[in-house]
């Protein structure tokens, strides 16, 4: 059997700013997805999943529309690839999840892959921009989420032990190194019992709101705005925005305003990062977390519950919820001497709350890991 493996990835700072041509930072880490498969000459496929039932079944050569089943990405994947390319070779094979689906960015590391696989057994060469643009395309144009690019940028970008920091305007980035005099830190992920589900959530609702505050504030201004799909914050600088919000939806102009406090909290994490202070750079992540509820009001009821335990929890750092905020899990930056204690006083706390989560509560530790491109 051939093997590919893609880490999940963790985003510290950076939340829910992708959509709209901000910066966002991230770590791959040492967990994430497998995918043992074996090449078919005659391009067909044939994919299960330890996470998910049923067997999916299709061809390069078929019609592929969105089914109610699990394997959308893949199928996003081959309709995308056979445009460019010449696919006569399939795949059979199984994906398998290190940890619970919800935050990490599952999807994203099974899409990559697939890719991953099917262009090896295709003798096809992509860049890492590539692979990130076919994978973004399975999610955004296949499925039909209003993604940014942080997920997949993250999980073929990311080296060991560096932080990528990516303008999503232009796509240019960085990897920084850690400071020989860094804050001992270990990150830990605490997953809620509860998988994450963002197609027909409020995630999409969520960038309309950004995209719209952009839009009008534009129309305000007398500036040029073009077509809709086309405007995004990052477009119009916050002290303009500013001169017009009372003409502007609460709601809108508060997404407006996590957007633009957000890419500056990652600025300030960069520099934090750089001189090695882990205190300073959870209290950053921390604040970050409080904006995506107060601000841009994402979270369910289990993932706030969490994310405050998280922070009021000794040793922590700081910590917020992951991925799109609705369900799934939280990331916390905790003091490695600490770390059994932080593990007990938030699982008891939290399951206090909500015993019907404990069956399927789990809490990691991860480190740092690469990512899947060259």
């Amino acid at each position: 059997m051939l093997k590919v493996f893609c880490p999940y990835r963790i985003c510290p700072l950076g939340a829910h700013v992708d959509h709209q041509k901000g910066y966002i930072t991230g770590f791959a880490i040492d967990k994430g997805i497998h995918f043992e498969y074996e090449i078919t000459e005659d391009g067909s496929f044939e994919l299960t999943s330890s996470d998910f039932e049923g067997v999916l079944k299709f061809t390069t050569f078929g019609i592929l529309e969105l089914q109610e089943d699990w394997g959308n990405y893949m199928r996003g994947a081959v309709k995308f690839l056979r445009d460019k390319y010449n696919l006569t070779k399939g795949l059979k094979g199984n994906f398998k999840g290190e940890m619970p689906i919800g935050g990490l960015s599952s999807s994203a590391a099974v899409t990559l892959c697939f890719i991953k696989a099917l262009i090896k057994a295709n003798d096809i060469t992509l860049s890492n921009a590539e692979l990130i643009d076919y994978a973004y395309k399975c999610e955004a144009d296949f499925v039909g989420l209003k993604i940014g690019k942080l997920d997949q940028s993250c999980e073929v970008l990311c080296k060991k032990n560096k932080y990528l920091f990516l303008d999503t305007l232009d796509m240019s980035y960085r990897l920084i190194s850690e400071n020989v005099r860094h804050t001992p830190y270990e990150f830990l992920i605490v997953y809620s019992g509860q998988a994450r589900k963002l197609v027909n959530s409020a995630y999409n609702v969520r960038v309309d709101e950004c995209k719209s505050a952009a839009y009008l504030a534009k129309a305000l201004l007398g500036k040029e705005y073009g077509k809709y799909k086309d405007t995004y914050l990052r477009d119009i600088p916050y002290y303009d925005v500013k001169k017009v919000e009372s003409f502007i939806p609460i709601k809108w102009m508060r997404r407006a305003q996590h957007f633009y406090n957000e890419n500056q909290r990652v600025l300030d994490g960069i520099k934090a990062w750089e001189k090695g202070d882990m205190k300073e750079f959870g209290k950053l992540v921390k604040e970050s977390g409080i904006s995506s509820i107060e601000l841009y009001e994402a979270g369910s009821e289990l993932l706030k519950d969490l994310n405050h335990i998280i922070n009021t929890t000794p040793g922590v750092y700081g910590g917020r919820f992951m991925g799109g905020g609705f369900n799934g899990c939280c990331l916390a930056i905790i003091d490695p001497s600490k770390k059994e204690e932080i593990k007990k006083s938030v699982s008891e706390r939290y399951l206090l709350l909500h015993p019907e989560m404990k069956k399927t509560y789990a809490v990691f530790t991860c480190e740092t890991g690469d990512g899947i491109g060259d």
